[in-house]
Order: C-alpha cells, then structure tokens, then sequence
C-alpha cells in the first residue's frame, strides 16, 4: 500500500507538524464542519506527484479491501496474516506506523466497507454479514433475514438480455467474427426461453455463442434442482479384480498408500474395507464412497499369504501426486534418451505458482547440464509467459573474472561463459540452448509461450500445433449468480499477423506420440526434442 502527498508543502512537513497544527485547531474551537471543509477544499498539486508516493507497507503483495478513514489518517486493508493461514482485517497509519491487526484467526473477510460515521468496517466472513469497531472491539456477525419471490421465467428472460448486452458492449470484435449478433439473439432466444430446466437453458444459450467461433466464452450457473453427490474416497493405488478382493497393481508415490504409516505394496491384495468384504462381483470404489479425509481400515493380504490390517485416510483428489510422478519419468526418459546431457522441466500452468517452481527447479535441473527440454504439452494457459520469456530471451554482453578464479588476466578467455546473472537480474536467466515442447492440449497462454519461443527465435519447437484458442476473457456477473465470459482483447502473432485464437503455435518438428506410447514407457516427441537438441550441441 502507498501514500501519496497531495501537496509538496504537505509532504515537507515532519509528523510532529501536523500534530501540532491538529492542537492549534482544537484550540481554537474548529468543529468538525469546518475541518471537513478545509479537507473538501484542498487542491491537487499534480505536478512531481509521483515523486511524492511513501510505501506503508513490506508485506507480501497481496493488501486488498483497501478503506480509509475520512481523516485520510488510517488505511484499513486485507492480507494474509504473517507466519499464519487465512487473511484478516489491518490498519496502519498514514506514516506506515502503528500496524495492528483488527480480525485474528483468518477471517477471510470479503467486500469490506467503511461506514460513512467511521465507526465501524462491515464485511462478509464465512457467508455471514459481520461488523468490527475501529476502536478495536470484538467482531460481531449480524443478524440478516430476507425473502424474495422471485418469477424464474421473467429472471431466465433477464439473464439472456443481461449476457446479450454484455458481448454486444464488450466482445474483443465489434464484428462479432462477421456474424450478426441481434440475427443470433432472434433465432435463438425463443429457443432458450422454451427451455424447462436452468441446465437446457445455457446449452441452448451456449450453442449460441458457438456460432462467434471464439475461444473463452460460456455461460455458467447452476439449476435449482438439488441432485445427490457422492465423492469416492482416493488411496493412491490402481487395482484390478482379483478372487480374493483388489490386487494393487501401481501405487503412486506420495500418495496416501505410499506414507510411513499406511503403506501399501504393488502384488499385495486389499480383503477387505472397513470390515466389508472386497471379494466377489462387488466394486471395489463403493466401498471408498463418502470416505475422504476418514480414516479406514483395511484388510490386506501379501505376497505370501500374509495378513495385516492397514489404517488409510483417503483423499478427494490425488491430480498433483500423479502430475509429480509423470514429471519424474519425463525427467528419468530425458536423462535416459540424451546420456545425461539434458535437464527437463514442465510448466504445469502460466500461473505464479507455476512459474516460481519453474525458477526454482531451473537452477536445479539445469545445473551442470548442455542444454534443457522445456514442456508446455498439457498446461492449460494462465498468464506468465512473458516471465519466462525474461529468463529465457536474456543474451550475455560480457564476461566477468573474480578475484580467486583459477585464470590470469592473460588467458581470461576461459571464463568467456561465465556472468553473474544471479546477482544482475530479478529472475534466474538461462542463456545455454534449450528446445521445447507442446501439442494439442497446450492452450491459451501455453499457446502464446509457444508462439513466442518459436518466432523469437530462442530455439527449436516440437511436438504438434496447439489448440489454437487464444483471447484474453473476463467475466460479467449476472442477477442470479451466474456469469457469462467476456472475450475482451484478442491476440495475433506480430511475425505474420495471425489470430491465436483460430491458428494454432506450429512446431517446426511434427511428432505423434503413438497410441500406446505410455503402456511401453515411451515418449517419442520427448525422444525426438532430446535428438534434435543433442545434434544442434554437436559432440
């Protein structure tokens, strides 16, 4: 959070200035009235205004909820509490002193208003309207009670025109990709209007859109009815049927059946679930219905007969422990198919998370490596290719020799390859060769990395062309709670002025992993970047 001076004359003064200058106009007996018209009256000295910003805050980043008194003395904003989970409510002078947290525990508090007497900070906590003092005192829920009759037929012809209007004022092209967008409306709105169910009603609406041809768009909600969920219980492991219960044919590491205490063994055979019998024409997975984050106990049988009863508290997804697992056999195939001349790294997202494990693991990976395979394949975009553009583009313009290198000043062309880029950039830079990967399941973002890496030239892109589905989208809300996405910028290539979003990144190699490539622990386009690397390194 930044503060910033209105006037040069305000900012030169000292804090013990404006204290002063507060005593006088008590003394004096200045009401309140008078005060708030000497503050409507100030004028903005725009010019240098920049240079008069003071940072308040060191925290993490991520303040938000910003409220400030009407004194213009105290900021109240939102973030994580340091060293704990959740975010919560602070305040902080406008001299950056005096921070003090307001909520404790992690709150997590969402649209926070100051009300117009300054006494109170109203929120929403955990789905409940809440209130806290400014002075301090405890946080309160208050209680909140409405009805509404709501007429479901008028609110359907509502939601149309509302997302109607909001690609008709906001999609990336007023043209709409040549097709007559009230035409659309026309044709398909009765269509949507004699749909019987929330659920027909945005497929059919959907199917409207269809007809723009453009990437990142929908509409999406949910329907009243209530419909039973279950959410099976995950262990890590991949079974088969077998006589005597489940046979373990896999199990993946890090998962709940690969932990001290609740390990299970590839051979080995599950009996039984929680005293139920495994055996028979029964499902195995039913019996792990409803039982996430519960603690089972299981009966298991092993190679040699023996029994055992193993305790496992299953989890609701286990997508990161097997990503983590493919990542580690690519990594195992590249040092297998390049002799251990090559790191490999995948990205999974072009978030931050992403790209900070993609800085980390560099430094890693790459370390006393000739060249490194960079993988999109799979990523589902985001938004940080221009990060890994920032270490990738980076090109050495000198060489540097510290005092204790083992050289002299008259041979100094053997440290031609070395620079302290670690302590010259804000990001790790790689400037050794490198080779990439996508195909079709690369998107959005992906898509962009891939278009970039090709035509910047920073090296050879293999694989098969993406998806081909490249718009910068938002989203406008709607009177239900349902939204509708907003394709509001588009993207073309500025080697040859093509639309991302209805050409795909071509490869400069073309490679088909065959159908079976994974039961055979094979993966050709992996195979062939490593090749094409290995040959461009030369011996």
């Amino acid at each position: 959070i930044w503060f910033v001076w209105l006037r040069k004359e305000d900012s030169q003064k000292t804090k013990q200035d404006w204290e002063e200058e507060e005593e006088d106009d008590n003394e004096n007996g200045k009401d309140k009235e008078k005060k708030e018209d000497k503050i409507e009256s100030l004028q903005i000295d725009f010019e240098d205004i920049h240079e008069r910003l003071v940072q308040l805050t060191s925290l993490s980043g991520n303040e938000g909820n910003l409220e400030i008194s009407k004194d213009g003395k105290t900021f109240y904003f939102t973030t994580h509490t340091p060293g704990k989970g959740g975010r919560d409510i602070f305040q902080i002078k406008w001299d950056g002193k005096d921070m003090k947290e307001l909520t404790k525990g992690g709150k997590n508090p969402n649209n926070v208003k100051l009300d117009p007497k300054g006494k109170y900070l109203y929120m929403n906590t955990k789905g409940k309207l809440s209130r806290i003092g400014t002075n301090g005192k405890e946080l309160e829920n208050l209680p909140v009670a409405a009805k509404m009759k709501i007429d479901y037929q008028a609110e359907l012809d509502q939601i149309f025109e509302e997302a109607w209007r909001a690609l008709r004022d906001g999609f990336y092209d007023p043209e709409f990709h040549g097709r007559d967008w009230d035409g659309l409306k026309a044709k398909f709105k009765p269509y949507c209007m004699e749909a019987s169910t929330k659920t027909d009603f945005m497929y059919m609406y959907n199917i409207m859109l269809g007809q723009l041809n453009a990437s990142h768009m929908g509409l999406f909600g949910r329907d009243r009815e209530q419909t039973q969920s279950e959410r099976t219980g995950l262990l890590g492991i991949d079974v088969v049927p077998h006589e005597q219960g489940a046979l373990i044919q896999h199990v993946i590491p890090d998962s709940p059946a690969d932990k001290i205490t609740s390990t299970l063994n590839t051979g080995e055979i599950v009996i039984s679930v929680n005293g139920e019998d495994a055996t028979g024409d029964i499902n195995f997975w039913s019996l792990l219905a409803n039982t996430t984050d519960e603690k089972l106990l299981l009966g298991v049988q092993d190679k040699n007969g023996n029994q055992r009863e193993v305790v496992i508290r299953p989890v609701g997804s286990i997508r990161t422990e097997l990503y983590n697992e493919w990542v580690k056999e690519r990594r195992r195939l590249t040092d297998e198919y390049s002799g251990g001349r090559l790191g490999y790294l995948h990205i999974r997202g072009m978030d931050m998370r992403s790209f900070e494990r993609f800085e980390r693991e560099l430094t890693a990976v790459g370390h006393g490596k000739e060249g490194i395979v960079i993988d999109v394949r799979f990523n589902g975009g985001g938004s940080t290719t221009d990060y890994l553009m920032a270490i990738l583009n980076v090109k050495q313009h000198a060489y540097t020799i510290p005092r204790g290198a083992d050289t002299t000043l008259s041979n100094h062309k053997n440290y031609r390859e070395y620079y302290p880029f670690s302590t010259r950039l804000p990001f790790f830079a790689w400037n050794k060769p490198s080779i990439a990967l996508c195909n079709e399941n690369s998107y959005s973002n992906a898509e962009i990395f891939s278009h970039a890496y090709k035509n910047l030239g920073i090296g050879t892109l293999v694989g098969r062309p993406t998806f081909g589905a490249v718009i910068s989208t938002g989203g406008v809300g709607l009177i239900d709670g349902s939204y509708v996405r907003m394709p509001f910028r588009g993207w073309f290539v500025k080697a040859n002025d093509m639309n991302m979003d209805l050409e795909p990144a071509r490869p400069d190699i073309e490679v088909f992993n065959s159908p079976d490539h994974k039961s055979k622990g094979l993966d050709e386009q992996l195979q062939k970047a490593c090749e094409v690397l290995l040959e461009q390194l030369g011996e």
